[in-house]
């Protein structure tokens, strides 16, 4: 009786899988990251009683935006396609007489129905459909419950404070590679997986990667509340700092909205106090500063309820004790002295063809010695003695600037042709295409 059991059932099993099957997914909700697909059947349908995991040569698979779809035979992922629409898997295992040459596929059944039956009747398969959400996930709030390090630099100001900093906000993220998604977190699921297994685990990696983040953002010399104008800084940080775990899972960060962050009472003190202190390094500022503080004791020592001579012998006493530091225009005078030595350094560093690159840093070479940028080509005109210059004549020697054709100056590297009137096509140095952009 069991042979004649495994041998019916095998018959009518792979006869009842003849039929293809047409897989299908509706729009995935931000509750789920991975679904299982479901075959369509109606009540005209004759494909009832084919097996679940089983899928049939030639079916149909079809994909909407914002899914990824993967088959999955014998637990290994054997067909991909993020494309939307029609998808046929013609590459299966399990034949059917409805696709291919229909002399081959009545063999290959026949050979379907004779493994069948060394299984007991059963299909000793395993497929099935698996539809990604590939979708942005939004609304995923974050929050530091403990104060997170940032340092508040000012190179112009000469002050280097560093800072707590408590954020909140929300993010969002998306997958980005499916196959790393299904075989480091969700497997062969039966039904979906659900958001809500991998949110605990990233909200913890998220914070944990935050406070390395903010501190690249540091090296840009924001104050705190310029932090939220440069979500797009924060969210590259991010990923870099989360390349190693949200990476290697196929995830990455999309969007950070953060509110402006918060500061605790003692640093919003430290922080006032070091820009106030750091104000007072130019002299000018600093003698403007004891001006507005003799003016405010004169009005103090008009009102001494002992009288205003007494007030006022109390100033004197007061400013003598103090010596040149209470005297604005000594400090009026440093400050000149200070504004011509910086104006001096100025322009000997522009004599020494110094320029600031966009990271920040001044340099006096061709490239940049902290990010190794190109130093940008100068604007203007090239006279035949090497002078740069903006003018109908040259600053040098006096050369008018040539009519005609415009010069050209290669806009990446700087390259002059030898003929400024008639440049070639292309950059010898760098390849650059030369076009309006080169004219000067």
């Amino acid at each position: 009786m069991g042979l004649i059991k495994a041998g019916i059932g095998a018959v009518g099993g792979v006869l009842a899988d003849q039929w293809k099957e047409f897989f299908y997914c509706d729009s995935i909700s931000n509750e789920y990251l991975m679904v299982k697909g479901r075959k369509r059947t109606s009540s005209r349908s004759s494909n009832t009683k084919g097996e679940d995991n089983i899928i049939s040569n030639g079916s149909v698979v079809a994909v909407a935006d914002g899914q990824c779809m993967i088959i999955v035979e014998q637990g290994k992922i054997v067909e991909v396609c993020a494309e939307p629409g029609e998808f046929v898997y013609d590459s299966s295992t399990e034949p059917s007489i409805f696709a291919g040459s229909l002399g081959k596929s009545i063999v290959e059944t026949f050979k379907a129905v004779g493994k069948r039956f060394t299984f007991g009747g059963d299909t000793g398969k395993d497929q099935r459909v698996y539809y990604f959400n590939t979708k942005e996930i939004i609304g995923n709030k974050f929050g530091t419950a403990n104060p997170v390090p940032f340092r508040v630099v000012d190179t112009r100001a000469n002050f280097d404070v560093d800072v707590s900093l408590r954020c909140n906000g929300i993010y969002s993220f998306m997958i980005t590679d499916p196959l790393k998604f299904y075989t480091r977190l969700c497997g062969n699921v039966e039904e979906a997986y659900e958001t809500e297994a991998i949110l605990p685990t990233m909200k913890v990696e998220f914070i944990s990667a935050l406070g390395p983040a903010l501190a690249k953002l540091s090296n840009l010399e924001l104050r705190p509340n310029q932090i939220p104008a440069h979500s797009e800084e924060l969210e590259q940080h991010l990923n870099e700092e989360l390349a190693s775990e949200w990476g290697d899972r196929g995830i990455v960060v999309v969007k950070v909205d953060m509110n402006p962050p918060t500061l605790t009472e003692e640093d919003q003190e430290l922080l006032k106090t070091a820009q106030k202190t750091a104000m007072y390094t130019n002299l000018n500022m600093a003698g403007a500063a004891m001006v507005e503080a003799n003016a405010e004791a004169m009005k103090t020592a008009a009102g001494n309820s002992a009288g205003a001579m007494t007030g006022f012998m109390g100033m004197g006493m007061a400013m003598n004790a103090g010596g040149n530091a209470m005297n604005p225009g000594q400090l009026f005078a440093m400050g000149q002295q200070q504004e011509a030595q910086k104006k001096a350094e100025a322009e000997a560093k522009a004599a020494a063809g110094a320029w600031k690159c966009a990271c920040g840093a001044e340099n006096t070479g061709k490239f940049c010695m902290e990010c190794g940028s190109p130093k940008p080509a100068a604007e203007g005109w090239t006279c035949s003695c090497g002078a740069v210059n903006k003018g109908k004549f040259c600053s040098e020697c006096g050369s008018k600037k040539p009519e005609g054709a415009p010069l050209y100056q290669c806009d990446k590297c700087g390259w002059k042709p030898e003929d400024p009137a008639n440049p070639p096509k292309f950059c010898p140095e760098c390849g650059d295409v030369f076009d309006g952009n080169d004219a000067k």
